[in-house]
């Protein structure tokens, strides 16, 4: 649990029933206003995260005009502010009308206090949940490429050695599973090259049918087949200057991994049904979700062909194993699909970034866009929920974010290791552990452990 208090601001005229909330409320940072303007100076002093607004306000406390007018005034400075009418003098239509110009809630008097506290503690923690997520969607990622979202020590890795190898030109080899962004990272390695301003092709080796591959990657003459009836250029030859991608690499006929490889080796093409040998300059990017060593074992990938491409090797980890970029992406893709589909989704509810944070992501960044997008579409509420991301509820694996019991289950874990390396001998375990003895029987009474020798 957090220790900040909630800021609350009461706004309420009667001076017995702000007494019960200051009373009631104490565990509240409180401060308090009983007419239109001081509560509009106490809101610009303590910029509270929750405001209890009586709409019945002086000079005219029958009516609810002083009430509306301060809460529109609290809007217009802080619109996230989570405030709640209180209100025994209007109908439920006025409590219902503050609440569509922008009120969390309404709660008619006489107020129950029980209740009323319920809904403080919903507000402000939306209040906090909804300044996370802006926090979030502003954070700048520490990603070395422009247009790279990834803050992650293992994405970070991927990316300072594509910096690295962009301006040379060798080989590059992409490895990763299906949706980690392998041809994204084929562009960032054409865009930081000497190449940049010349094209950047890329092909899907699976995509295409044999029979078509060998005219797609070389091109043809008119006339060369049936149904040629131009000349077309192949994406190699169109790649001149630039660099060529091709995806899915493990996936090309072994027949034409052997023209490839001769194209490899002398940076010359020849298109179907012609004669004329042409001299290109192309760089090559490939990437594969295969196992490229077990194929090539199997027979099913020439060795030879493998070490052309794999000048420079670079392995794309899975989304699940790139700490804090899920979440990171998530709020990326909720703020392009916000501007995409003209929304306003504020953000994410903690039970869709626990959830975020848990998933397995086996199709990757792929997946994720693909939910957030859907998300953004069908959402009702003001943030996503797990169920928006049809994703089921889920715990952290670690328990709570607070730090404090988060020491508590890191010592705990260290402790018990060393108890279980020692064979529960205490001085032994408080030798490893690098402290006194005292220290550690303190630590384990703290800490609620028993040893068993």
């Amino acid at each position: 649990m957090k220790d900040t208090k909630i800021t609350l601001l009461i706004v309420e005229d009667d001076d017995g029933l702000a007494r019960q909330y200051k009373w009631a409320l104490s565990d509240c940072d409180l401060a308090f206003a009983a007419n239109r303007d001081d509560a509009i100076a106490e809101f610009r002093r303590v910029r509270p995260q929750v405001v209890v607004l009586d709409l019945g306000l002086p000079p005219a406390p029958d009516g609810a005009g002083e009430g509306m007018a301060a809460l529109e005034a609290m809007l217009v400075m802080a619109p996230d502010t989570k405030i709640i009418v209180a209100s025994g003098n209007e109908s439920r239509d006025v409590a219902l009308r503050a609440v569509q110009l922008g009120a969390y809630d309404f709660h008619l008097k006489p107020i129950d206090l029980d209740v009323l506290r319920l809904m403080i503690a919903r507000a402000a923690k939306l209040h906090e949940l909804e300044a996370e997520n802006r926090r979030l969607q502003e954070l700048t990622p520490r990603s070395p490429i422009d247009g790279i979202v990834a803050a992650s020590p293992q994405m970070t890795r991927v990316l300072r050695t594509v910096e690295k190898i962009a301006p040379t030109d060798v080989a590059v080899l992409l490895l990763g599973e299906s949706g980690t962004g392998k041809e994204i990272l084929a562009q960032a390695v054409h865009r930081l090259s000497p190449r940049a301003k010349k094209p950047f092709v890329a092909i899907n080796c699976a995509a295409i049918p044999e029979t078509l591959l060998e005219s797609e990657l070389f091109g043809h003459e008119k006339g060369a087949f049936t149904g040629a009836v131009k000349q077309t250029i192949g994406k190699i030859e169109s790649a001149n200057g630039g660099t060529l991608f091709l995806d899915e690499i493990g996936d090309v006929p072994l027949a034409m991994q052997v023209k490839l490889l001769r194209f490899l080796q002398d940076q010359v093409v020849e298109r179907i049904g012609g004669h004329r040998p042409i001299q290109v300059d192309v760089r090559i990017v490939c990437a594969t979700n295969q196992d490229l060593d077990h194929m090539i074992g199997t027979g099913r990938f020439r060795e030879d062909l493998y070490y052309r491409l794999n000048e420079i090797r670079v392995t794309v980890p899975p989304l699940r194993e790139r700490e804090g970029d899920p979440v990171l992406l998530a709020n990326h893709f909720l703020k392009r699909f916000n501007e995409q589909f003209a929304r306003k989704v504020k953000g994410f509810g903690s039970d869709a970034l626990t959830a975020i944070a848990v998933h397995p992501w086996r199709g990757n960044v792929r997946e994720l866009e693909n939910r957030v997008k859907r998300a953004v579409v069908m959402a009702e509420g003001a943030t996503v929920s797990a169920s928006d991301l049809e994703l089921a509820p889920a715990e952290l694996p670690y328990g709570s974010l607070d730090l404090r019991e988060a020491r508590a289950r890191a010592e705990r874990g260290v402790i018990q290791m060393a108890l279980a390396q020692s064979s529960g001998n205490l001085s032994r375990a408080s030798k490893l552990l690098g402290i006194s003895r005292p220290t550690l029987y303190g630590l384990l009474e703290d800490l609620g452990l028993e040893v068993h020798s």
